[in-house]
């Protein structure tokens, strides 16, 4: 038994894994109630995910031998059983490759301070399942303040607080070990890995939110060594619920633990398209999702591709026009990639339209995403073949001051902002106010609509009906009777 004041928690006994006895969660990690025990916090995540890893490195046998250790080898990357008595199972197995070794020894690093006794004067020599479970435990299923305190273990070995620079550097690990884990388990879902430069765009993207003791944000690399306390990286996991998400998938995924409050079909989209041909990536794709309404979260389908279908605003308008929710992005000549959600289908007409769910966002050389503002509601405009109207497709601001435009000269554009888009509050996206470019992208998102679905199954004689017509007259054989046209985005 440990004695915490005049509360008493249990320690978890040297029987199995998931006893009725619970692990006590110490003062140096926050916790307030067991883990493992019958009824306590342990019941969902310490006892059935713990045990379920356990038994993945340990068969089925669970935990019956003591002592109720293991030892994680961090510079092989195995994890052994304690007890001469069993043989050794590489933690390799299961592991192996699919997490970088930064990540790895930050885990195990962690795990290690975790101070059960309240009285450890370092880390440990190895990792007890008692240490093991906690800290699994607070990762996976604790809220903001248990998972930053796992978190702080995992920046650095000194108590107290760490630098702003630390926290950066952890970030960029995290982000680059997602894309580590997915491409190794083969669950990109059609994107690709993406440069090294959109995993530091989205690291910096997740610090954004970060708030120091003072209030202030991180706004450059003079901040670097500013102090985070556990206060602050408890309010940044809050603000960024994408930090845990990332947790979630390093160790679900590298330890191969399943876990049913992850989805990765909301996380990371299906991409319906040639794979390796996108402008965009698996972070960036992963990044702009994140902020679609969740039902159209989980495929991604290419409807417009200047490099498959053409430098032609007559195409663009033709195959992205009433098709649905859809998002539009492009890369200027400056190299920036920016682009806009649209949430509602695409219209030729010389009129605003769309809602104050529509959205502006940069994913490079920053990652950002810039909503309503309710200044007016200029969200969406899509124009062609008028004379006293302009043609082109729009985001934001007004005529001749968009936030994000396209001219039917296709190639052209503009992005103007002084200082920010009324619409969306955006700053300039593109590397000049009047850019050019050479690469966009149109992706419906979500499932398509009934009318969509109606319109892929029809006849091609259906799409052309005088010439349906001109047979009939003439009186020769519909040899194309009951063919389909294929759906237009395969």
């Amino acid at each position: 038994m440990v004695a915490r004041g005049r509360r008493t928690w249990p320690i978890w006994g040297e029987g199995r894994v998931g006893g009725t006895a619970g692990t006590a969660i110490p003062r140096c990690l926050g916790g307030t109630r067991p883990v493992g025990g019958a009824g306590g916090y342990g019941t969902h995540v310490g006892r059935r995910k713990v045990q379920g890893l356990m038994k993945a490195w340990w068969g089925s046998g669970g935990w019956s031998w003591p002592p109720a250790c293991f030892f994680c080898d961090a510079t092989k990357f195995n994890l052994h059983p304690v007890s001469t008595s069993l043989p050794p199972v590489p933690g390799q197995k299961h592991v192996g490759e699919a997490l970088p070794p930064g990540m790895v020894t930050r885990l195990y690093d962690g795990m290690r301070r975790v101070d059960l006794t309240g009285r450890a004067k370092g880390p440990s020599e190895r990792v007890s399942r008692e240490q093991f479970t906690a800290s699994m435990s607070h990762l996976l299923k604790g809220n903001s303040e248990e998972k930053s305190l796992v978190i702080l273990k995992m920046i650095s070995a000194a108590d107290g607080p760490v630098r702003a620079g630390e926290v950066q550097k952890f970030a960029e690990d995290l982000v680059g070990s997602v894309v580590h884990v997915l491409s190794h388990r083969q669950e990109l879902k059609g994107w690709a890995a993406g440069p090294a430069p959109r995993v530091q765009a989205l690291a910096a993207q997740l610090l954004s939110g970060m708030r120091l003791q003072d209030g202030e944000g991180l706004l450059g690399p003079q901040w670097q060594d500013r102090e985070c306390d556990q206060a602050v990286i408890a309010d940044w996991v809050f603000r960024a619920p994408q930090v845990a998400a990332f947790l979630g998938v390093v160790i679900h995924k590298g330890f191969r633990v399943p876990c049913p409050s992850l989805d990765l079909r909301t996380l990371v989209p299906k991409c319906e398209a040639d794979p390796g041909r996108s402008i965009l990536d698996v972070l960036s794709v992963t990044y702009v999702n994140a902020h679609l309404p969740r039902e159209q979260r989980h495929r991604w389908r290419l409807l417009f591709s200047s490099e498959l279908h053409g430098h032609s605003f007559s195409q663009l308008c033709g195959r992205v026009a009433r098709r649905g929710p859809c998002v539009a992005v492009l890369e200027d000549h400056g190299g920036h990639v920016f682009g806009g959600f649209a949430s509602r289908s695409w219209e030729v007409k010389p009129q605003f339209q769309g809602d104050n769910n529509c959205f502006l966002f940069s994913i490079a050389p920053r990652m950002a995403v810039y909503t309503p503002t309710g200044y007016n509601d200029h969200y969406m405009y899509l124009n062609q073949g008028q004379q006293t109207m302009p043609n082109g497709l729009g985001m934001g601001g007004q005529h001749g001051y968009f936030g994000l435009w396209v001219d039917v000269d296709f190639g052209k554009g503009h992005s103007k902002a002084k200082p920010t888009c009324t619409t969306y509050n955006s700053p300039q996206l593109s590397a000049a106010e009047d850019f050019r470019f050479d690469r966009m992208e149109v992706w419906a998102v979500g499932d398509p609509s009934e009318s969509e679905l109606a319109k892929s199954n029809k006849s091609i004689l259906d799409v052309d009906p005088e010439a349906r017509a001109l047979l009939e007259i003439s009186g020769r054989p519909r040899h194309s009777e009951g063919l389909r046209e294929p759906p237009e985005d395969q």
